[in-house]
């Protein structure tokens, strides 16, 4: 018995961070970054001691909770950046970056503010940027890309995104990849005007 105790132990530490992830995206997603710990602790079935024994810290939180969508933004910057035609990657980058966004509203609040203390999740931020900047060059090199584009358009074009509101996840991403099409034909040097895909039933957004 005593030789099973302390694995019994790590798996409810185990358990009780994964719960508490689950609870904090369910949260940020719904309400935002400034969502208070004591309702994270709450919805995760812990106590605020075990929370913060776990996560001191808001940031702390915030750049664990996130870490996979983290990930996956750099695997979809990677992914452009090794497409052969730098036009292409860089589309590529646009639509999946702007699903991405959609499907975790929470994400996008904290990829956009990529909290200055947490320098873990800064620096992935600013990596992606630095690499899409880099992908951009390449897409003006080719002609596609207008000459006039710069890093802030792509800030612009997020800051957009997030502020798409749909009545469902689903109707939010077809949103998001109808909206992603739009910028891509005013980022293109010569616009081909290809259909859109298609609209969906948009909701006003909360009042602040």
């Amino acid at each position: 018995m005593n030789d099973r105790l302390p694995h019994v132990l790590r798996s409810d530490a185990l358990d009780n961070r994964e719960r508490i992830l689950d609870a904090a995206r369910a949260l940020f997603a719904a309400e935002g970054l400034n969502v208070p710990m004591r309702k994270i602790a709450r919805r995760a079935g812990v106590g605020p001691a075990t929370l913060y024994r776990r996560f001191p810290t808001k940031q702390i939180l915030v750049t664990e909770a996130f870490a996979d969508e983290m990930r996956a933004c750099d695997a979809i910057v990677d992914e452009g950046r090794a497409d052969p035609d730098p036009w292409r990657g860089f589309c590529l980058v646009i639509e999946k970056i702007c699903e991405l966004h959609a499907r975790d509203r929470g994400f996008t609040e904290a990829f956009m503010s990529a909290f200055p203390n947490a320098m873990d999740f800064a620096a992935s931020r600013e990596h992606a940027l630095n690499s899409v900047a880099e992908l951009a060059h390449r897409a003006k090199d080719t002609g596609h890309l207008r000459p006039d584009f710069v890093l802030d358009d792509l800030i612009l074009m997020l800051l957009a995104n997030r502020s798409i509101h749909a009545t469902s996840t689903t109707a939010q991403v077809t949103a998001s990849r109808r909206f992603a099409a739009l910028v891509i034909q005013a980022f293109a040097s010569s616009p081909e005007h290809a259909p859109l895909p298609p609209a969906a039933r948009l909701v006003p957004a909360a009042p602040r």
